[in-house]
């Protein structure tokens, strides 16, 4: 839109002179720049929130230049990759996104916490309990978006702290996972499967 409105003002220009054409070439050279210093990252949100990868990945791979992209955007941005990425079990690739996302600094805690939470997922699914811990333990501290991640982050610490024999940590926690009442079907199921057995162990 931005390249036709800077088009037509300019033939506007040839036929009327500059001032009649100066609103086209205004408003034409904000929406480039706004695609080049924003780009379309709140498209690519409602497609995430629908479930459609394809059609996230279609919008991302349409920013040419995200480096010219706004500090917080770019963020953002790296932090979208990774969420596609582990969406398709890329989990390296996905940490690396992350790590980038995290490296430039979310524009609101609770951001933070939120990546800071899906790194220590990335690093559970890696097996990698000790720097899971330490990502999930910054992501309650810097805290979280809603009681849904809140209580999500208390499930792995729970299943950590169980790894590590530290039962009564773990009870501590899923009290606290339970306590949130979350709805999400997935972490439901997973506090009823839990429940089943974290009544047997000792602590």
């Amino acid at each position: 839109m931005g390249i036709a409105l800077g088009v037509i003002g300019g033939v506007t220009n040839y036929f009327s002179g500059f001032w009649p054409a100066f609103p086209l070439y205004f408003v034409g050279l904000i929406l480039i720049f706004g695609h080049f210093f924003f780009g379309p990252l709140r498209l690519i949100q409602e497609y995430l929130e629908a479930g459609d990868m394809d059609g996230a990945e279609k919008i991302l791979a349409s920013i040419k230049f995200p480096g010219l992209l706004y500090k917080p955007i770019r963020s953002v941005y790296y932090t979208l990759k990774g969420n596609v990425a582990m969406m398709k079990q890329d989990f390296d690739g996905a940490e690396k996104m992350m790590k980038k996302g995290l490296d430039l600094g979310m524009p609101m805690k609770e951001a933070e916490g939120a990546s800071m939470l899906q790194m220590g997922m990335l690093s559970m699914q890696k097996n990698d309990l000790k720097q899971a811990e330490s990502y999930i333990r910054q992501a309650i501290r810097k805290g979280l978006p809603d009681k849904e991640n809140e209580s999500a982050a208390y499930l792995q610490m729970c299943s950590i702290m169980m790894n590590k024999r530290e039962f009564r940590a773990a009870k501590d926690f899923f009290r606290k996972a339970k306590a949130l009442k979350p709805t999400t079907p997935q972490i439901v199921d997973q506090i009823k499967q839990l429940e089943k057995y974290i009544t047997r162990i000792p602590g």
